[in-house]
């Protein structure tokens, strides 16, 4: 980027506690500082807070995520403050905080204010509450099939204001062939003694309806009748709105006789241990997915990876392994595909596909761009 000119970027989302958009505001905050700019965060907080400012960013806790009338109150007070820091580039990465943002950005100056971008992170529900994610000035799809969503629910987008920027892995943080230490493991077992000695089949993801949790059990259940020597571990923690399923998933569990085949592990700090050490990691997700990260996360460790061929995990798949591609709504199929690659598992090319830094590039040349753009 350009040294004449040194960017205040506010980004704003719901917390930063988990999850891929979460990661991804730290991972572009960072980046601006690296580059002389000046990074701004505005959510409620959470673990990722410490990393962010560790790394030289200015976090600012507001509930600028509830989804409440009440937080329309915080419109005029986030208007004055990109006046008051002086805000070049607001980025906002998901719909309340968008329409907060936006509703403070349209009343300000046009010729002084800042420019908005949104990234469009999921496949929303089409409505006029999720419309917000297309009225940036540039938005950010963060996969083909998320681009395709844009232009064909929301046709008033103009389609050169839509850029597809794919969510990126740092190849230096996830190198082929890695693999965790052999104390990890022993603590790792000692902890899950049932997953030891096993093919272990790995589900990422919190805990909602719609990551396929259902799926995967009925799938265990099968690979363990083939005589398979499976183990599964449903790696995710569950929001307190979501410990309602979570006990049905267990129950589901029980009931089917699988409480030594299945593990529960909760949240945990060392997916990237537990997918290098996976024989096999899925997405089951029932709706497409905007990109799926953990996907590409576990194929640039080398591990094979199956998924369902639709949304963004479907054009990972396409792209780097299509061995893992899975058929949606036909599941003795999907067993068979499974059990082949638990088996006789097709290698996972070695390459730097989707790579982090081509992601921090883009979004940073997109700021810099739409900043030195005359306004319309």
């Amino acid at each position: 980027m350009s040294e004449e000119k040194k960017l205040t970027v506010l980004q704003l989302l719901p917390a930063l506690e988990s999850g891929g958009v979460e990661r991804g505001t730290v991972e572009i905050a960072q980046a601006l500082v690296e580059h002389g700019h000046r990074a701004l965060v505005m959510s409620a907080g959470g673990r990722l807070v410490a990393p962010l400012t560790q790394a030289g960013a200015l976090h600012f806790t507001w509930p600028i995520g509830v989804k409440s009338v009440r937080t329309l109150a915080l419109v005029s007070r986030l208007r004055k403050f990109l006046s008051e820091q002086k805000v070049d580039v607001v980025h906002a990465r998901s719909r309340v905080p968008a329409w907060i943002a936006w509703l403070a950005w349209r009343r300000m100056d046009p010729s002084t204010r800042p420019r908005f971008v949104t990234t469009v992170h999921g496949l929303y529900g089409v409505n006029r509450y999720s419309a917000i994610m297309a009225r940036g000035e540039r938005v950010i799809a963060v996969s083909n099939t998320v681009r395709d969503y844009i232009l064909r629910e929301y046709p008033k987008t103009l389609p050169w204001r839509v850029d597809v920027i794919h969510r990126g892995v740092d190849g230096a943080l996830y190198p082929h062939g890695w693999k965790p230490d052999a104390g990890w493991h022993a603590a790792f077992f000692g902890q899950f003694p049932n997953a030891a000695g096993k093919l272990l089949l790995t589900l990422p993801g919190r805990i909602t309806r719609l990551k396929g949790h259902e799926s995967f059990i009925e799938l265990v259940a099968r690979l363990k009748r083939r005589g398979l020597p499976v183990h599964g571990l449903i790696v995710g923690g569950a929001a307190a709105s979501k410990q309602r399923y979570l006990q049905k998933l267990r129950y589901r569990v029980r009931s089917m006789g699988l409480e030594a085949d299945i593990s529960f592990t909760g949240q945990r700090d060392d997916l990237k241990n537990i997918l290098a050490m996976s024989n096999l990691v899925l997405s089951l997700s029932t709706q497409p997915e905007s990109f799926g990260r953990t996907t590409l996360e576990a194929l640039r460790l080398g591990v094979p990876t199956a998924g369902f061929d639709h949304g963004g995990v479907g054009e990972i798949l396409r792209t780097v392994y299509p061995a893992g591609l899975l058929p949606m709504d036909r599941i003795d199929e999907a067993c068979q595909r499974i059990a082949h690659l638990l088996q006789e598992p097709d290698a996972v090319p070695e390459g730097d596909f989707f790579p982090l830094k081509a992601m921090i590039e883009r979004t940073l040349a997109l700021y810099e761009q739409l900043a030195r753009a005359p306004r319309r």
